[in-house]
């Protein structure tokens, strides 16, 4: 099988082993890969066949789907391996947002802790082929996390942008222990992206940000493996945070590739969750996209506290071609979208839970139907952020109504008997 990589823009075409993340023309790039010689009911039986062996590239929830990935990675794959995420049905989660048929796909179980490892496992497998002398990324904690890790795991270098004083001590953590040299830019994460940029033109480090084709790629594989887990039965809706778009356009390429390809008959309406204070994509939308919005972000949410979304175009192609919608909510919604998530013994990242309130409020509105099979994604672990957690429970005055706050006692077990007492009432 071939692969090709190809302008959004202009139409131009780039082998795939071009270190070019954009045409010259400016446009960003995608890929394309010939047709398997499969149709959809003999990929869904080696891709189901694929499962519980132990070939190395078969454990990955990545690289079981490669005809549809990067048929030729051969033998230079670098993988952890990723994926094999779950598809939870939780109830107290479904009441809370309405929705009787809801299912929640949780990326936080990646290797990282989010479901950057998907496209970074694909984009360091490129980066290898090539012969990377060193990669790169602008990020908001996530993508520095997974980029330092499998980096470390290839023996290339890697180079992390990220916000000075902006980025989650769980994240933050993680970068640095994996051995990336960690650039704290005096600025917001749109400022290092344009940095990251500059650095990959002009000192030749290779560009692994969501505007990498090979980055999407890989994050195709969450809409993959949720249909797969679902026996191809599309739902009706699949709910997302949308920050830098990339996880928009990745989904929108899984599903129209997956009908193409005769895995699925239709496809599901996908709904972008954006922060309120970080909406530029939300704005675009409700103005029917005549222009492309920035703004300047501002929210709890740190991994989608994104201004100038880099998928914008990519994003707007997913949500006209699958009749999709996008909307915001408040950081007080997202706080008690996660508070409930996270008492339902699931747990994510203040971003994550955006997803959940997004689908709530569009519930609410009549948008999404009460008997709708819905899919919400979480996209990090709870420990990525955990000074939000400890800052939601303990230290916010007044405490909001799900704040779970601890209690100090002397070490007497009557005390244990007053509180048990008080949880008894």
């Amino acid at each position: 099988m071939a692969t090709l990589q190809v302008c959004a823009a202009c139409g131009d075409r780039f082998s795939e082993l071009d270190p070019a993340v954009r045409c010259p023309c400016g446009g960003l790039l995608e890929l394309r890969h010939d047709p398997p010689a499969e149709d959809g009911a003999s990929l869904r039986r080696l891709f189901q066949g694929r499962l519980g062996d132990r070939e190395e590239a078969n454990l990955s929830g990545v690289w079981r789907y490669r005809e549809l990935v990067l048929p030729g990675a051969g033998g230079q794959i670098v993988t952890h391996p990723e994926g094999n995420t779950p598809l939870l049905r939780r109830l107290p989660i479904a009441e809370w947002a309405g929705l009787p048929d809801l299912r929640i796909k949780h990326e936080g179980h990646n290797p990282t802790g989010s479901f950057k490892d998907r496209g970074m496992t694909v984009g360091v497998t490129q980066a290898r082929r090539i012969g990377a002398r060193a990669i790169a990324c602008a990020s908001t904690g996530n993508t520095s996390a997974a980029l330092a890790a499998y980096g470390a795991q290839a023996g290339i270098p890697a180079l992390v942008f990220v916000p000075a004083g902006q980025v989650a001590l769980g994240k933050l953590s993680q970068s640095l222990a994996y051995g990336a040299r960690t650039l704290l830019v005096r600025g917001d994460f749109d400022a290092c992206l344009r940095l990251v940029q500059e650095a990959a033109d002009q000192l030749g480090v290779y560009l692994l940000n969501s505007i990498n084709p090979f980055r999407l790629e890989g994050q195709k594989t969450i809409v993959l493996e949720l249909l797969h887990q679902l026996e191809w039965q599309a739902p009706d809706w699949i709910v997302l945070p949308a920050g830098n778009l990339g996880n928009t356009a990745a989904f929108g390429k899984a599903l129209l590739e997956a009908r193409a390809l005769g895995l699925i008959d239709r496809l599901p309406r996908i709904a972008a969750v954006q922060a309120a204070g970080a909406a530029p994509f939300a704005q675009g939308f409700r103005e029917g996209f005549a222009a492309r919005r920035t703004v300047k972000a501002e929210t709890i949410a740190t991994a989608i506290k994104i201004g100038d979304p880099a998928s914008w175009d990519r994003g707007v192609r997913t949500i006209r071609e699958t009749d999709g919608v996008v909307t915001q909510v408040t950081d007080a919604e997202i706080l008690e979208a996660k508070a409930v998530i996270d008492a339902a013994g699931v747990g994510c990242e203040p971003a994550s839970a955006a997803s959940v309130a997004g689908a709530r409020k569009l519930r609410e509105e009549r948008l999404i139907p009460l008997d709708a099979r819905v899919v919400t994604v979480l996209t990090g672990h709870v420990l990525k952020d955990p000074g939000a957690l400890i800052t939601y429970h303990q230290e916010m005055e007044p405490a909001p109504s799900r704040a779970n706050r601890p209690v100090e006692i002397e070490a007497d077990l009557r005390a244990v008997e007053r509180v048990l007492g008080r949880e008894g009432r």
